[in-house]
């Protein structure tokens, strides 16, 4: 028998909390095999077709969620087993390098530490080729979800489909982006050839590869200053200078250890927010280090300072991705500081200075590389019953943004679920926004003074229910302004 939108919400929450505490068990590297498919079958009463056309389609937000919540469940269940397979195949798959095997996800992480460019060379040839015998696989699971999601959505176009649920039309965003990006090409040019140099040597390619990119994120040749015994304290009292007790918040639970299993990407699980928060992340040295707590830190304190009151629907469920990345892109932004260089790691003006614009420098890099793989998925999407044809567009698009090549073949482990990159995207232009209105109300340190923490609390406590247009609208700017952002990454020349 179907549920009604609060019995179906209440059940929600249970069969999320235990699909997100198994997640969190593979990815922190606790378990050696996924059994997502056996959580699903527990809960398979809860996806049907059946139970999706039992809640209304009213136009009331809460049961648009609770909706998608179904559709996005029944797609799960009937594609449980074959994910579950290409999870564990993944994580069982071996790299040898240099007489060591290594789990695929530990030679990806180790790519970001090896000193040695032609090693990386050597290393990432490897992760690349291990990784892309699986994109047989990745494309059929992929068909498989835009079948089903084509069907139960009744939209058979799946960029029409995916505009429709964020409530943006993604072909404006990224034309707004273009632009963006085309503004600040002449600048980009200057940083990328200054901070390539510095960090890859004279041995670089003019166009390196994009195995470097994981290197130069590190910033490793200054792996030392930014030590990875220090990252937590630093960050830590980084937080606590805005008002945020991360270390004393018995909500947010912190797995920092080193594991081999363990992803090297860093990432938040929100079991059940606002109670049970995970923050996970893998240190191994570098300012990279410092990024990625702080980034997801912004997750887990926007997750954690909902109002418990507030329905499930809207601590957990969302339309998109785009306001919680918001709060982590601001919170990272603060190592673009200079002063925050200067007072962490006992450097002078200029030493500062110049780290700050390193990390600039990383910013947009990233800025790019995803603009241009938004350009790059409307593509795919648009024609998505020839995806392979779009590999060589993939490499293309990226190589012309960010100046390194990317392989054609990852043109599938590169792409994240329903058009993620635009929420990283609209996250940066809301981001850049919120700076500026930040250094307005409350001064240039903004990033270190309590009364921005206050304001942080203020928008968190609505949990996931506001768009990120709706912040935007609060703090006095159009959704597509893109004049911050491109303020700040011009003069990171």
């Amino acid at each position: 028998m179907a549920l009604d939108e609060n019995g179906f919400e209440e059940r929600l929450a249970r069969f999320l909390f235990e699909r997100s505490e198994e997640a969190r068990a593979v990815r922190v590297g606790e378990k050696e095999t996924s059994e997502q498919a056996a959580i699903v079958a527990r809960y398979a009463d809860l996806f049907t077709r059946e139970q999706l056309d039992a809640l209304p389609d009213s136009g009331d937000e809460r049961l648009f969620r609770l909706r998608d919540a179904c559709l996005g469940g029944i797609i799960v269940s009937e594609l449980a087993e074959p994910s579950d397979r290409l999870e564990n195949a993944i994580l069982a798959a071996r790299v040898d390098f240099r007489g060591e095997e290594l789990p695929l996800r530990s030679a990806q992480a180790k790519l970001a530490l090896l000193d040695d460019y032609g090693a990386r060379e050597e290393l990432g040839t490897l992760t690349g080729d291990a990784s892309a015998r699986f994109n047989d696989d990745r494309l059929e699971l992929l068909r498989a979800e835009e079948e089903l999601d084509a069907e139960l959505s009744g939209e058979v176009d799946p960029v029409a489909r995916s505009a429709g649920r964020k409530r943006i039309d993604l072909h404006e965003l990224a034309a707004a982006l273009r632009a963006a990006a085309s503004e600040q090409a002449e600048p980009w040019a200057e940083l990328r050839e200054r901070w390539t140099e510095r960090l890859l040597g004279e041995e670089r390619a003019d166009e390196p590869s994009s195995y470097q990119v994981a290197y130069l994120r590190r910033l490793s040749p200054l792996a030392s200053l930014y030590t990875k015994e220090r990252a937590v304290a630093v960050c830590l009292e980084s937080l606590t200078r805005l008002g945020f007790d991360l270390g004393s918040d018995e909500h947010i639970r912190l797995d920092l250890d080193d594991r081999p299993q363990k992803s090297p990407r860093a990432c938040v699980i929100a079991s059940d927010p606002p109670t049970v928060v995970h923050l996970i992340t893998r240190a191994q040295g570098g300012l990279h280090d410092y990024q990625s707590f702080l980034h997801e830190a912004g997750h887990a304190l926007h997750y954690a300072g909902c109002d418990a009151e507030l329905s499930y629907t809207f601590r957990r469920l969302s339309r998109d991705h785009a306001l919680t990345e918001i709060y982590s892109f601001l919170l990272e932004s603060v190592t673009r500081e200079a002063g925050w260089h200067r007072e962490h790691f006992d450097l002078d003006d200029v030493e500062a200075e110049d780290c700050a614009d390193a990390t600039r420098f990383l910013d947009v890099l990233l800025f790019r590389r995803y603009a241009a793989k938004l350009d790059y998925e409307l593509e795919i999407w648009a024609d998505f019953a020839n995806a392979p044809d779009y590999a060589p567009k993939y490499a293309e698009h990226l190589r012309g943004a960010t100046g390194f090549r990317y392989r054609p073949d990852g043109y599938l482990a590169d792409m994240d679920d329903g058009f993620y990159s635009a929420d990283y995207l609209r996250a940066w232009i809301r981001s850049a926004q919120l700076r500026a209105y930040l250094r307005e109300e409350i001064g240039p340190d903004w990033w270190q003074q309590r009364a921005t923490g206050d304001f942080l609390r203020e928008l968190f406590v609505r949990g996931t229910q506001p768009s990120s247009e709706e912040i935007a609208a609060r703090i006095g700017f159009a959704p597509l302004d893109t004049r911050p952002l491109v303020q700040e990454n011009a003069a990171a020349s």
